[in-house]
């Protein structure tokens, strides 16, 4: 049975603003770190989310490395908020832009969109009763 998400992996190319985004701007928590097994250099910051649940951030991602040009690949991550309003007042007030100010979806819920540092999307979910997801709780 799955019970959420465990961790989501997103090479970086700028940890220190890749941290500014993911903990001022999303509110995440630094957990932990792990040097690279071989080298002992930094290699992954490990970000909680909710009990259980991580954002891995690894170092070193480039306009060039192969795994960023796959055809089938990441598209996006959504967090679920309480209040899509203060999410969203809470990622401009730490220096970032919104692409998608909130709106109803088609779903009922209530959405945002942002990019973090490294273009990656990021929505922002408040979810509400009438959706179809809600009875899935």
């Amino acid at each position: 049975m799955i019970t959420g998400i465990g961790h989501a992996a997103i090479t970086v190319r700028d940890m220190d603003r890749s941290l500014k985004f993911y903990t001022e701007a999303l509110g995440f928590k630094k957990a932990f770190e792990l040097p690279h097994y071989i080298t002992g250099e930094p290699w992954i910051i490990y970000l909680n989310v909710c009990p259980g649940q991580f954002i891995e951030l690894f170092y070193g991602g480039t306009e060039d490395n192969p795994w960023r040009d796959k055809l089938i690949g990441f598209s996006h991550l959504c967090f679920e908020v309480d209040d899509i309003h203060a999410a969203v007042q809470k990622v401009k007030d730490a220096g970032f832009a919104v692409d998608s100010e909130p709106r109803q979806g088609s779903d009922h819920n209530w959405q945002a969109w942002v990019k973090d540092p490294n273009g990656i999307r990021i929505e922002l979910m408040k979810i509400v009763p009438e959706s179809p997801q809600a009875s899935f709780r």
